[in-house]
């Protein structure tokens, strides 16, 4: 049976930190929001915002990371992937990040496709 680890979102950037590292690559850690709206047993409508941090290297199906700022819209396709970690107070915690194979301002006329 074949795995399968794959994420796409559709939402608003939060915020952005580019960072340059080695060979001068272009590194974006970004949050994205997305919302889930539905209405609640009294029939009012709820609005449900999840946040997902985005760490997108400058290359291949990437959009110039230059260009993304705070509320432009994007379209990201990914993994998923979680990492482990002793913070300050010695808890053991763990955080997911989702690793973009394709990220794209949806204000630009591209073509959304997930590809591997």
């Amino acid at each position: 049976m074949e795995q399968l680890n794959r994420i796409e979102l559709r939402g608003n950037v939060g915020n952005v930190r580019l960072q340059t590292v080695a060979n001068n690559r272009l590194v974006a850690r970004i949050t994205v929001a997305t919302n889930y709206a539905y209405k609640d047993r009294e029939g009012g409508a709820v609005i449900e915002t999840t946040w997902h941090t985005v760490n997108a290297w400058q290359g291949k199906g990437i959009t110039d990371l230059n260009k993304i700022t705070k509320g432009s819209k994007v379209y990201v396709c990914g993994r998923l992937r979680s990492q482990k970690f002793i913070g300050e107070d010695q808890q053991e915690r763990t955080v997911y990040e989702v690793i973009p194979s394709s990220l794209v301002l949806l204000d630009e006329k591209e073509q959304l496709q997930c590809e591997f």
